[in-house]
């Protein structure tokens, strides 16, 4: 595992260099559409492009592009919502590790960590490229169908976690899990949450699972509500390739990415889950770690 320290990158580009900036607004938020209209005015007089989604398009005067589009065109994304708005364009950069800067329109957000405050100062630094970026892992899974099943095969990305469970609340499902192709462990269990340290303080929190410094090299493997007490959450190290297998009879189970994005599972579906290949690059803010913690867990 890498120290955070190398973790965080300093990116001392040029003002010039970021000549587009997308906004991503939590839908039917007034504060957030409210903010963007003077962000965006703001941005504007500095000549710089903005790019909105196209039913905010025209109400900020800006190039109105689908969410993949201007993940594909932006130099900065600018997200003003909450930490599941940030994931939703996250997850769709593939390679570029464009930055992003999170504005929360609460309080303190474990992703978004500005605040409505701070955004326009925060967004200003950006531009003049005196700012650090937090590199957070990503993890790619490969759903492979039994021979019988279709598609053939699926490929997902998360940045928080990877959810196997069943699609009727409360039924037991069995897993086979392997790491690196050795057998690791039998789940009996309401599903397997697979999370990335960025993800430790989402679903898998929930779930008993620990509070994983988020610029560290690792997988976090938590069942949920396991039938043997002695399965408990573990820690690897984000190099093994996990492996999971839906051994049960019933084969009603869903793969869920961030909460967002799902795929059915049958019986003998093979999911594959390892480290993704690029990065997310969020923008850190003044806030620190341990500050964000103790505010969204109420430590005191």
């Amino acid at each position: 595992m890498t120290s955070s320290k190398s973790r965080a990158t300093r990116r001392p580009s040029p003002r010039h260099s970021i000549k587009s900036v997308g906004l991503i607004l939590k839908w039917g938020q007034h504060e957030a559409v409210s903010l963007a209209k003077d962000l965006s005015a703001w941005l504007r007089a500095q000549k710089i492009e903005v790019l909105a989604e196209e039913d905010v398009g025209s109400l900020l005067e800006a190039t109105a592009l689908d969410k993949s589009e201007i993940a594909a065109r932006a130099d900065l994304i600018v997200v003003l919502g909450g930490d599941g708005t940030l994931l939703s364009i996250a997850r769709l950069l593939d390679s570029r590790e464009t930055p992003i800067l999170g504005i929360n329109l609460g309080g303190l957000g474990f992703l978004t960590q500005a605040t409505i405050g701070e955004a326009r100062d925060s967004v200003a630094r950006v531009l003049s490229g005196d700012y650090e970026v937090d590199r957070r892992i990503t993890l790619e899974a490969v759903v492979k169908r039994a021979p019988r099943h279709h598609p053939a095969s699926e490929v997902f990305t998360a940045v928080n976690d990877f959810v196997i469970a069943k699609r009727a609340l409360g039924r037991m499902m069995e897993l086979e899990v392997a790491a690196d192709r050795k057998p690791f462990c039998s789940y009996r269990a309401d599903g397997l949450i697979i999370a990335t340290p960025t993800g430790s303080t989402a679903y898998a929190l929930s779930a008993g699972g620990p509070i994983v410094y988020p610029t560290l090299e690792a997988t976090l493997l938590a069942p949920i509500c396991p039938h043997t007490l002695s399965n408990r959450p573990v820690v690897l190290p984000d190099s093994l390739e996990i492996e999971v297998r839906v051994t049960g009879s019933d084969h009603e189970s869903l793969l869920t990415a961030d909460g967002q994005e799902s795929a059915h599972l049958a019986l003998d579906d093979l999911v594959t889950i390892r480290k993704g290949r690029s990065a997310v690059a969020l923008v850190r803010s003044s806030h620190a770690y341990f500050e964000i913690w103790r505010n969204k867990l109420r430590w005191g």
